[in-house]
């Protein structure tokens, strides 16, 4: 069952981190064994699929994501696109290697209604070994309608120093 960390200290240790493969990390947060970042909570949104080059996350703007003209809030639907995508490019790591985003562009092309729920999708395009290059879209998962897509570069690093 899937959990949130609730301190620093529930976050999964650097060395534990890179002692397995990108996908098994992310298998272990999907499946509960390690706590998701409080984000997901705070935002209302989690992984609920992993596999190799792959990453999809469930969420649903509340209230809380609103901004003041009444619509979901840009950032939230950059929040959950940038997890998606990043994660597909943390999915295609081995152990040792550690990533993060570069930089990442979305196009949002209808407003999500607040308290509808969307799948965010991640897909990888190309991972070297320096960069991964991932595509991501969300969808209405009733409706099936495209609200968003986006893109992202990360940078990818081996054997980190804190």
């Amino acid at each position: 069952m899937h959990h949130y960390a609730k301190s620093v200290e529930e976050l999964a240790p650097r060395d534990e981190i890179l002692s397995k493969s990108g996908l098994a990390f992310m298998r272990d947060i999907v499946e509960g064994r390690i706590a998701g970042p409080p984000i997901g909570q705070t935002l209302g949104f989690r992984p609920i699929e992993v596999d190799e080059g792959l990453a999809i996350f469930e969420g649903t703007p509340e209230f809380c994501t609103m901004n003041p003209i009444g619509t979901v809030h840009g950032g939230w639907y950059g929040t959950i696109l940038d997890s998606c995508m990043a994660c597909a490019v943390q999915t295609s790591l081995k152990a040792g290697q550690i990533y993060t985003t570069l930089e990442y562009k979305i196009n949002i092309l209808r407003p999500i209604p607040v308290g509808m729920t969307v799948h965010a999708i991640g897909k990888v395009q190309h991972v070297g070994r320096s960069t991964g290059v991932s595509n991501g879209e969300v969808r209405g998962v009733d409706d099936g309608k495209l609200y968003a897509t986006g893109s992202t570069t990360c940078i990818i690093m081996a054997n980190p120093k804190r």
